[in-house]
C-alpha cells in the first residue's frame, strides 16, 4: 500500500460546487466564478469530477462552466452535501501492491466544530459508488473505532514519509480521536497508508478553522523537499513564532543533516474580514497533472510565492487563482480539491514510483 504524492499522475480531480451561503457570509455570489476558473484551468490537464448538492446547483454549475468555456473533460454528479471542502470530507486515494486504486474513507466529524455534517460524512461512500473503487475504513488500534481524520491533515512525499501537526491530532481541543496517542496515529498511518516515517510539526497558521491542518503550512514538492510557510516579520508575532518552531522541527528531522531541503514560502500580509484573521497561505496550492494552482491575495508577496513554487515545479505550469473572497470560507485551493490517483500495473508501479519519487515537478 502506498499513499502517492500529489504530483503523481491523477485520474481526476474532485470538487464540490459551492451552495452553502453561511460558509461565505454575504460573499457567496462571487465564489462560483472562482470555482469555474479553477475548473477551467484543471480541465485542460485532467478530468474534473464535480459534486452538486441538487438539480438547481447542477444547473448553476453548468451555466458558470459554460461561461468560462469549460465544455468537456468534466462530469457533474448530484450528491447532497453540507460543505464543499472535499479535501476533508472526501476519501484519500491509495495504490495497492497490485497497482489498483482504493479509497481510504476516514470518519468525518466536521472538524469537531459544526453540527450539520451528516451528508458530508457519506461523501466517501458516494465517491466509491460513482467510481466503483473499493473503500477502506481505518480503525483505531486501541479500541477498534473508526479513525476521524481529514485529507488536509496529512501530507506525503509518496515515498513513505508524512507530515502532520501536533495541534491538529494531539491537542486536547481538537476532539477527533480522544486518547489516540502519537504512536497510535503512526500505526494507523503505517497500516492504512504505507507510511514509514511521520514528521510531527507543531501548530498550523493563525486563523485556521481546522485546528492546524498541515496543508496551510508545509507541503512536499519532491521527496526530501518541503515548502514551508514562514513568517519572517516578528511583528506578526503568532505566525512568526509558529514558523520558527516548525522550521526548527524540520531541521531536527533531517534539514540540518541535509536529508531534507526546506524552502521558505512567505505569507501574504494578514487578510482580515469583519475583524477575523483568515488562514491566507500560499502553501495551500494544489498539484494537478501538468499544472500547479496557487492562491493569490493581491499582495506584494504573490509574485515571490509564484516564482518560488515555479522553481520547485519546473515541469509544470503555475497558475495563480485570486483567493481573497475564497479564503472568507476559511479555506482555499487545496482544501476544496481531492485527487483521484491513476492506477497502474504491478510492474509499471515499481518503475513509476521511482520515477515519480525522484522527478521534482515531473
Amino acid at each position: 500500500m502506498i499513499f502517492p504524492a500529489e504530483w503523481s499522475p491523477h485520474e481526476a480531480t474532485w470538487i464540490a460546487w459551492p451552495h452553502h451561503e453561511p460558509d461565505w457570509p454575504g460573499k457567496l455570489a462571487p465564489i462560483p466564478w472562482v470555482y469555474a476558473e479553477i475548473a477551467r484551468v484543471l480541465h485542460e490537464h485532467e478530468r474534473v469530477e464535480i459534486v452538486c448538492h441538487s438539480d438547481e446547483v447542477k444547473a448553476a454549475a453548468e451555466a458558470h462552466l459554460a461561461a468560462h468555456g469549460v465544455r468537456e473533460n468534466y462530469r457533474l454528479h448530484i450528491v447532497p452535501n453540507d460543505r464543499v471542502w472535499l479535501r476533508d470530507s472526501g476519501p484519500t486515494g491509495v495504490i495497492g501492491d497490485d497497482g489498483k486504486v482504493a479509497l481510504v474513507n476516514w470518519k468525518f466529524n466536521a472538524w469537531a466544530k459544526y453540527d450539520n455534517y451528516e451528508r458530508d460524512a457519506q461523501m466517501g461512500a458516494a465517491i466509491a459508488r460513482i467510481t466503483g473503487l473499493p473503500r477502506i475504513e481505518p480503525r483505531r488500534p486501541d479500541n477498534g473505532e473508526r479513525v476521524v481524520l481529514e485529507g488536509g491533515a496529512i501530507e506525503t512525499d509518496g515515498a513513505g514519509t508524512m507530515l502532520v501537526t501536533e495541534e491538529c491530532l494531539l491537542s486536547p481541543i481538537q476532539a477527533r480521536n480522544p486518547g489516540l496517542s502519537r504512536e497510535g496515529y503512526e500505526t494507523v498511518f503505517r497500516d492504512a497508508l504505507g507510511i514509514r516515517q511521520t514528521i510531527w510539526l507543531g501548530e498550523g497558521c493563525v486563523g485556521d478553522d481546522t485546528h492546524g491542518h498541515i496543508d496551510d503550512i508545509a507541503r512536499f514538492t519532491a521527496p526530501g523537499v518541503i515548502a514551508l510557510a514562514y513568517e519572517d516579520d516578528p511583528a506578526d508575532d503568532e505566525n512568526h513564532r509558529r514558523s520558527v518552531d516548525n522550521y526548527a522541527r524540520l531541521q531536527s528531522a533531517g534539514g540540518a543533516a541535509g536529508a531534507l531541503k526546506i524552502v521558505k514560502l512567505p505569507y501574504p500580509r494578514p487578510v482580515i474580514m469583519n475583524g477575523e484573521r483568515l488562514p491566507a497561505s500560499y502553501a495551500n496550492f494544489y498539484i494537478a497533472n501538468g499544472v500547479v494552482i496557487v492562491p493569490t491575495f493581491n499582495d506584494r508577496n504573490d509574485r515571490t510565492a509564484l516564482n518560488t513554487i515555479a522553481e520547485l515545479f519546473p515541469g509544470r505550469e503555475i497558475v495563480g487563482i485570486h483567493a481573497v473572497d475564497l479564503v472568507w470560507g476559511l479555506g482555499t485551493l487545496h482544501c476544496l480539491t481531492q485527487q483521484q490517483p491513476l492506477g497502474v500495473g504491478r510492474g509499471a508501479w515499481g518503475v513509476g514510483r521511482g520515477a515519480w519519487g525522484v522527478g521534482r515537478g515531473a
